[in-house]
């Protein structure tokens, strides 16, 4: 009672079906009892120890590879979030660089490699804070131009053209599968062919965007994700399980071990396959896999791919309502499941930005600003499991009152 009446009311409805801010999922049934059950059985993943929590969480890793059209040569591990599956996967990447150099960088440091580019169209901004942490430095990510049109695409002949200028050296590159303002996916098979011809760590961020995986009408947007050198997912976005929950996935394990592992006498070196604690940044870690386990029992891919169209269908019935809104107006397509929009006239930080309050205080929805090819706007991004038209419809007579 002390906490629903001091607490409770100041927190944010972020699991509902109408919170529609960043990209946020929910919480499907079973995951909450499987996270329930995280807590109540309280296992350390740093080691084996005894407990089969280790093997429950490779079984959910094997599950979510094939979920996502990867290969066996795939390892991975559950992470916190997209912004440490993205930093594990650069992490191998500048080890994956240091032996292409001669260099240990696990043992001589970042410093020993010397610079060493990121390339990306459109990076998430986890990415310079992971390029920071590892000691690449911010400066370092060279952003390749995109495709015309507006897209957030890169354009494969420019990013071809920035590999030839950086010949003789390792190059790091991102590749996106599904931008956060509009959900644009970089053409990742014909990027992975031009490792034929220059040597680069693919590193592909699909925080939410893989799941296009799949859905038969989706999936060719991330044709190639299989040729990656590491991929970053989160799971407390589309997957829909609690806080906090990502995976990440390599054809390097060797490599990531060399990063990663813990060396203390009472722990032991690792062999044959490692324990988590040599896999990640975490020591101790939770049992992040029985939400997701829970979840995939439950529902199967085939329940997950019904969230991911039905989200999808949502995102175009609410950009389809925009566009009839005479206040506001699309800034981009609806690709799959985020509406980019912005007022029809005059749209400025400040009056973009009390629209945004205004649809908050009609206590109906929630979206977050962006900017978009240089115009503020609003983002609204379907991924919770509960959203229903009739929410939508909701969501859409809001942004009509506020737009005027």
């Amino acid at each position: 009672a002390r906490f629903a009446e001091r607490w409770a009311p100041g927190f944010s409805g972020s699991a509902g079906p109408r919170y529609l801010g960043f990209v946020t999922g929910g919480a499907t049934p079973a995951s909450v009892a499987g996270d329930w059950l995280t807590s109540a059985f309280d296992q350390n993943l740093s080691a084996a120890g005894g407990s089969w929590a280790q093997e429950l969480e490779r079984e959910t890793v094997a599950w979510l590879r094939e979920l996502f059209g990867l290969g066996e040569a795939h390892s991975g591990a559950f992470v916190t979030g997209a912004t440490m599956s993205n930093a594990v996967g650069l992490a191998i990447g500048r080890e994956w660089a240091g032996e292409r150099l001669g260099v240990d960088v696990s043992r001589e440091g970042a410093a020993a490699l010397g610079p060493l580019d990121v390339l990306s169209g459109s990076p998430h901004s986890s990415v310079p804070k992971a390029m920071s942490v590892l000691g690449l430095g911010r400066d370092r990510l060279c952003r390749v131009p995109l495709l015309s049109g507006g897209r957030e695409a890169v354009d494969v002949t420019a990013l071809e053209a920035a590999l030839a200028e950086r010949a003789g050296r390792p190059v790091i590159v991102v590749a996106n599968a599904g931008t956060v303002n509009t959900v644009d996916f970089d053409d990742l098979r014909s990027i992975a062919a031009l490792k034929e011809r220059y040597d680069f760590w693919l590193h592909v961020d699909g925080a939410f965007g893989a799941f296009a995986a799949l859905c038969p009408e989706y999936a060719p947007l991330v044709d190639g994700l299989d040729a990656a050198d590491s991929v970053c997912v989160d799971l407390h976005k589309w997957l829909n399980v609690p806080y906090d929950a990502a995976v990440q996935f390599t054809r390097r394990r060797d490599l990531q071990v060399s990063v990663f592992h813990n060396s203390s006498p009472y722990l032991g070196l690792p062999e044959g396959e490692p324990d988590f604690l040599h896999l990640t940044p975490e020591n101790s870690r939770r049992l992040r896999a029985l939400p997701a386990w829970f979840s995939l029992t439950a529902y199967g891919r085939d329940g997950h791919r019904e969230i991911v169209e039905r989200n999808v269908a949502l995102a175009r019935r609410l950009g389809a309502g925009v566009e009839a809104l005479p206040g506001l107006r699309l800034l981009a397509p609806v690709r799959l499941n985020v509406v980019c929009f912005t007022l029809a006239a005059d749209p400025t930080t400040e009056r973009v930005a009390e629209l945004a309050r205004a649809v908050t205080a009609s206590g109906e929805a929630y979206v977050t600003p962006t900017v978009y090819g240089g115009i503020p706007g609003l983002r609204a991004a379907f991924s919770n499991w509960r959203t229903t038209e009739a929410d939508t419809d909701r969501v859409l007579r809001a942004l009509a009152a506020a737009s005027g």
